[in-house]
């Protein structure tokens, strides 16, 4: 599913990766973007133009994302490392800016249809002690941030406290709240989101829930290999690769998908709902601690150590499966998750012949 713009005024569904330039008045004239608009336009075109023909980051620029500093209140913002970081949110903020201010963009959740609305009020933590929201995103650290609300909010002693962490229990969820009690919180609450590099998510997602949890093995695996394997009518689904994940994917209504591979567009809505603060998996320590400090949380509560049996994707794992996975797969899937590399500023992941030589 290529990404699109919302349709004409009216009854409106507002899709995932809204971008097409529409006709307005009885004379059919064109909507006129601004440059800024004009520019994430040709921006997203220049993207899908690169999948179609294959053009998959051959020049290979350095990361947007730079790497993590000093924290900003020790003054990391004057570093080299700093002032980039700056530049790189100012970026991703005016492009979202930009696709949000579009007329037929929804201004608020109560523009979403109801689907779209419960995902992302779902998605929503509150805490009223400290009067912010935050969009979890699964594999996008969100275990740790469910430990730090618990800790804030007197349920959990210590962000350190061992044990599975129960996703429901303790927490508040926005959703569950009446429509003018989730209005006041929209408005009055400050509001973020942590985002991570779209490919990497995926394969988080799939090792873990295919190569651990016996529950999505039964749910998802089984499924998986009976459709797209011969013969796999015996599976327990754990031995599902990489490959008929992102099979599955594609043929997967993106709206409809789990939350654990879901497009973090899909999840927390950043035009309907206009975040405070965006940070990152790659910059996670420096984004938590500035998200710390701005709620005023106590000086005790610190962003959690990453658990000692958690196995990270690597930027050599994620060679490894990219470059052993059929080009045309992810060619045919980036359409699908084309907003979280464009607006969070992620670059298209690199399957030239050159790079997957070395």
């Amino acid at each position: 599913m290529l990404p699109r713009a919302p349709g004409p005024a009216g009854p409106r569904r507002v899709l995932p990766g809204c971008n097409r330039v529409r006709s307005r008045g009885a004379a059919g004239a064109a909507l006129l973007p601004s440059m800024l608009m004009f520019g994430v336009i040709l921006a997203s075109s220049g993207l899908l133009l690169m999948i179609q023909r294959g053009i998959l980051n051959q020049v290979g620029p350095p990361p947007p994302h730079p790497p993590a500093g000093p924290p900003s209140r020790r003054g990391g913002r004057e570093s080299p490392a700093g002032l980039e970081l700056e530049v790189l949110r100012d970026t991703r903020n005016r492009t979202i800016r930009a696709l949000c201010g579009q007329r037929s963009m929804p201004r608020s959740v109560w523009d979403l249809p109801a689907g779209q609305r419960r995902t992302v009020l779902r998605h929503l933590l509150v805490s009223d002690k400290y009067r912010f929201l935050y969009c979890y995103v699964p594999k996008v650290a969100c275990s740790n941030w469910k430990r730090i609300l618990k800790v804030l909010d007197g349920a959990l002693e210590s962000v350190d406290v061992q044990g599975k962490m129960d996703h429901k229990s303790d927490l508040v969820f926005l959703g569950d709240m009446k429509p003018e009690e989730i209005s006041y919180r929209l408005k009055h609450y400050y509001k973020f989101l942590f985002v991570r590099s779209p490919m990497e998510r995926l394969l988080s997602a799939y090792r873990n829930k295919f190569g651990e949890i016996k529950e999505y093995q039964q749910k998802y695996g089984v499924e998986i290999i009976r459709r797209y394997r011969r013969n796999g009518g015996s599976s327990t689904g754990s031995d599902v690769t990489f490959s008929e994940f992102l099979r599955y994917l594609l043929d997967e209504d993106v709206e409809r998908m789990n939350e654990h591979w879901m497009p973090i567009y899909n999840l927390c809505q950043p035009c309907a709902v206009r975040y405070d603060f965006i940070g990152s998996y790659e910059r996670l320590r420096d984004d938590a601690d500035h998200v710390l400090e701005h709620i005023q949380a106590p000086s005790f509560i610190r962003f959690p150590e990453r658990q000692a049996w958690y196995k990270p994707v690597t930027a050599q794992t994620l060679h490894y499966y990219l470059c052993n996975t059929q080009r045309r797969l992810i060619k045919e899937l980036l359409p699908k998750y084309i907003l979280d590399f464009s607006l969070f500023a992620y670059p298209l992941p690199n399957i030239t012949s050159e790079f997957c030589r070395h």
